[in-house]
């Protein structure tokens, strides 16, 4: 079968990228559906929510991201290599309940690049009175309820069996269940491993085709930033490939410091066009008491990339932790094009300041992809006494794979870290090194720690 098989179209990764999400059928016959939905309810009722041990505990669901239609829309939007991470949670939404409010998981990163999805499948039918849930389409770009607000919320009404894979940060929620029956929704996360160096999908058509339908706050201010991310999953270069249009530089700076979001988010993927002429006052950006002013600042040096490399670097020694994290954190997000960077980013890796570290670590899972050059300092911040820094440590050596033979021991000395994260992103790391002495070390962890799907309260042995 063609590699490409089951890929994404043009018009749908437009969509995906416009708009944050994209629904896929898998081809799985109802009655599968309806054993994935019977399960859930007897596990609820007899054991509670098994959380992150959904999998084993239901183990029928692996073959809802073993089909050929779902994997082919994860690698189409998150690469080849994509992961499956050990977080994933059954979402009850139970008979008359209220439903929740419009939120985005686990905290806004400054990106607004694709490494991280959500993909939420359903067993049953899901009509609105069943409480679906409700997104909003295009808001993943967005941090503020105001700036989110690009369209109507839309319910994601759909048959069971039905996967809608979803940009991580896209705003959404559980909608009211009005219905006389409980609703089941499970979420999984996935990562990206690999930083795009080619199209993934069925691209046809190098310059962004433009997302259909056009969404009613989908003006063409946005336009160059859907570009942007269009071009950047292709595996090509950024600024350069907006022109200026006219705009004055410092009327776009007043723009990008303004408290609203949507115009500000604008005006940095304008200023980017300026490349390197504008570089010293997004920097001086980075130091403003407003986090807004600092975000926008960094999607405008992101998107400048290579030409704020050198600026960047130099902010890693900054006074003020937050600018030294705020600049690792662009680095990480500008990826290997930052590689000049790292010699400092490791450096960084040690800052007494714990947020400079966390940053550091995640930016060389990117900057430093292709080479062993990170390693001997992420293996250090393994020790770290903050549980979030070893967390994003561990998740940079599965990035690296290969190249982080050298850290075969110690991760599996953390392989019974307190942090459950740590623990299973290091045996992902292990599986991605891939040698025998990485895949004994695997097995040695996993022999023992195996588990039993049919144990239950009521059947122990």
């Amino acid at each position: 079968m063609h590699a490409l098989a089951f890929r994404l179209t043009d018009p749908q990764m437009a969509q995906f990228i416009a708009h944050g999400y994209i629904t896929i059928t898998p081809d799985l016959p109802p009655a599968f559906h309806a054993e994935v939905f019977a399960q859930h309810q007897e596990v609820f009722e007899k054991e509670g929510n098994p959380g992150n041990n959904l999998l084993p505990r239901i183990p029928l669901v692996r073959q809802v991201f073993e089909d050929a239609a779902v994997v082919g829309a994860l690698k189409s939007t998150a690469g080849e290599d994509y992961y499956l991470q050990p977080h994933r949670h059954p979402h009850f939404n139970k008979a008359h309940s209220e439903g929740q409010s419009m939120h985005q998981d686990g905290g806004k990163r400054w990106s607004h690049r694709t490494r991280y999805l959500l993909a939420f499948y359903y067993p049953q039918d899901t009509p609105i009175e069943r409480g679906p849930s409700g997104i909003v389409p295009g808001s993943h770009y967005f941090n503020t309820p105001e700036g989110a607000r690009i369209s109507e919320e839309m319910p994601l009404t759909t048959p069971a069996g039905t996967v809608t894979i979803a940009d991580y940060d896209l705003w959404h929620r559980a909608m009211p269940n009005t219905s006389e029956n409980n609703r089941y929704m499970i979420k999984f996360l996935f990562a990206r491993m690999s930083e795009p160096q080619a199209p993934t999908w069925n691209n046809e058509q190098a310059d962004w085709p433009g997302a259909e339908p056009t969404l009613a706050g989908d003006g063409p201010e946005l336009q160059k930033m859907y570009a942007h991310a269009w071009h950047w999953h292709r595996g090509v270069g950024s600024g350069a490939l907006f022109p200026r249009n006219g705009h004055a530089p410092a009327a776009l700076l007043k723009i990008l410091a303004a408290e609203q979001e949507r115009p500000a988010i604008a005006a940095a993927y304008d200023l980017a066009a300026f490349g390197i002429e504008v570089v010293p006052d997004l920097i001086d950006y980075l130091t403003d008491k407003s986090e807004m002013t600092r975000r926008h600042a960094a999607y405008a040096l992101s998107t400048i990339a290579e030409p704020a490399v050198t600026a960047l670097t130099e902010a890693l020694g900054h006074t003020e932790a937050i600018t030294r994290a705020n600049a690792a954190t662009i680095l990480g997000d500008i990826g290997p094009r930052a590689a000049s960077a790292i010699p400092t980013l490791i450096t960084a890796s040690k800052d007494p300041n714990e947020d400079v570290r966390h940053s550091a670590a995640e930016a060389l899972s990117t900057v430093a992809q292709g080479t062993p050059a990170g390693v001997p300092a992420l293996i250090e911040c393994l020790s770290d006494e903050q549980g979030q820094v070893r967390q994003v440590a561990t998740l940079a050596l599965c990035r690296l794979g290969p190249h982080a033979t050298e850290a075969i021991d110690p991760l599996e000395n953390v392989l019974n870290d307190e942090n459950r994260y740590v623990r299973a992103d290091a045996l992902y790391a292990l599986e991605r090194i891939g040698t025998p002495e990485a895949k004994d070390a695997l097995i040695r962890h996993l022999m023992p720690a195996r588990w039993c799907p049919i144990t239950t309260p009521e059947s122990t042995f």
